[in-house]
């Protein structure tokens, strides 16, 4: 039986340097993570408040 996965990619740009937006499928907090070459970053996702972004969790 195949494990499931807890991060899921939503939204991605750019290829040697870019940005990509991770959902955690058991949480709903979105992250973005910024990367260029071999360097990179994850940080929270926030709104114009300071609050984490929280995507609605589904259940399959």
């Amino acid at each position: 039986m195949k494990k499931e996965e807890r991060f899921e990619v939503v939204y991605s740009q750019g290829m040697a340097k870019g940005m990509e937006i991770w959902v955690d499928k058991e949480t709903g907090v979105n992250y973005l993570f910024s990367h260029s070459g071999y360097a990179g970053g994850l940080t929270p996702l926030l709104d114009r408040d300071g609050k984490p972004v929280i995507s609605p969790i589904v259940k399959e």
